[in-house]
C-alpha cells in the first residue's frame, strides 16, 4: 500500500473553486498522486489511496447535460477543460462567434475561464457554426460539447 499525503488545503480550495464556478467536479494531477473532488453527492475523493473527506452538498441547481449525441457528432468542439464558457472578449462585446458564423481552421471561437486564466478556444476546423451548445457565462465539464461547426 502506497504512502499518501493528503493536502487538505488543496482539497479546499478545490471546493472553493467548485463553489466559485458552480462546477460538479474538479480533478488535478501531480504526478502519481491525484485529487478529484466531486459535489455529486455528500463525498470528496482524494485518489490513488481512496481517502475520502465528507464535504457539504452542493445546491441543487444542477445545469442540464448536452445530449450524448451531439459529443458523437463529428463537427463537435468539446471542452478541453473544466471552467467558465464565454462567447465575448468582454462583457458587452461582440460575440466571437454566432448560429451561422463562417470560421476559419484556428479561429477563437470563444474563452475559457479555469483558473482566473481566460483561454482561449479555437476552431479545429473550417466551416460554418451550426448551433451553440453551451451558455455563455455558465460552468462546463471536461469533453462537454460547446459548438457544432460543419
Amino acid at each position: 500500500m502506497s504512502k499518501f499525503n493528503i493536502d487538505n488545503d488543496a482539497i479546499r480550495q478545490l471546493a472553493e473553486l467548485l463553489d466559485d464556478t458552480k462546477l460538479t467536479e474538479i480533478e488535478v494531477a501531480a504526478g502519481d498522486n491525484r485529487i478529484r473532488v466531486a459535489r455529486q453527492g455528500t463525498m470528496v475523493a482524494a485518489a490513488p489511496a481512496q481517502a475520502a473527506v465528507s464535504a457539504p452538498a452542493a445546491p441543487a441547481a444542477a445545469a442540464a447535460a448536452a445530449p450524448a449525441d451531439l459529443g458523437a457528432h463529428p463537427g463537435a468542439v468539446k471542452s478541453p477543460m473544466v471552467g467558465v464558457v464565454y462567447f465575448a472578449p468582454e462583457p458587452g462585446a461582440a460575440p466571437f462567434v454566432s448560429v451561422g458564423s463562417t470560421v476559419a481552421e484556428g479561429q477563437t471561437v470563444m474563452l475559457i475561464e479555469a483558473m482566473k486564466t481566460f483561454n482561449p478556444i479555437r476552431a479545429p476546423k473550417s466551416g460554418k457554426v451550426t448551433q451553440i451548445v453551451a451558455t455563455d457565462g455558465h460552468p462546463v465539464e471536461y469533453d462537454e460539447p460547446l459548438i457544432i461547426i460543419e
